[in-house]
């Protein structure tokens, strides 16, 4: 296999995995994105865990995985450790997504 190949294998997975996002984002209530993947979930938690210097455990449930090279990226439950910064995001719910498709009109 050469190098074009081979870049235009993991070309073809990533615009694969971008499309089962964009299908699938509706699905999920939230985006989490951490320093190393994202994530969509329907919920979480996050707890504080101290120690020198604080860090995190934040609990996924009902998750997909962003990740070019996972063989499943559904999965029940992911927990999450980090120091670093994390993001979740709200989605809208389709009722709200519906009311702003109005306003755009």
């Amino acid at each position: 296999m050469s190098a074009e190949d081979l870049e235009q294998f993991e070309t073809d997975l990533e615009l694969a995995l971008y499309r089962e996002y964009r299908d699938i984002l509706p699905m999920f209530r939230y985006v989490v994105e951490t320093d190393r993947r994202s994530y969509l979930c329907n919920e979480y938690e996050i707890v504080t865990k101290p120690g020198p210097g604080n860090w995190f455990e934040v609990v996924l449930k009902d998750a997909w995985a962003w990740d070019l090279y996972r063989p499943t990226r559904f999965v029940a439950e992911v927990r999450i450790h980090t120091v670093k910064d994390l993001n979740i995001e709200e989605q809208p719910t389709p009722a709200e997504r519906s009311g702003l498709e109005d306003l755009k009109a």
